[in-house]
């Protein structure tokens, strides 16, 4: 039983660790699209909102694969509530931006083609 006991101990610090690896992940993702949008909006340039929802939403997915992974080790049915809940609302979250990033690069394409009609 001893054996059972540390694989299990193992297990649940393997999790931990990989867990705040993906969260560490999607941090850097998100302050990275954050710090490039911030000089493209220095210099004027198009597509920050575009490129800031795609970086949300890549933030998002390495988050919420932080949380799949900390559903492995959950212990209690209040612990699984609460991840379930959070999942779902990231899930959202993600769903409502790939939406704005679909909305922004059809307007995007709009404009290019009206540029380009008028030349």
């Amino acid at each position: 039983m001893a054996w059972i006991e540390i694989a299990e101990e193992f297990l649940y610090e393997l999790v931990q660790v990989c867990t705040m690896l993906m969260e560490l992940f999607g941090i850097c993702v998100l302050v990275s699209t954050a710090g490039q949008c911030f000089y493209k909006w220095l210099r004027r340039s198009g597509g920050i909102r575009l490129t800031l929802a795609q970086g949300i939403a890549l933030a998002l997915e390495f988050k919420m694969g932080g949380e799949v992974l900390r559903t492995v080790v959950v212990r209690e049915w209040s612990e699984l509530g609460i991840l379930g809940a959070i999942i779902v609302l990231r899930g959202v979250l993600t769903f409502l931006i790939h939406w704005e990033i679909k909305n922004e690069e059809t307007a995007l394409e709009r404009e290019k083609a009206g540029q380009n009609s008028e030349l």
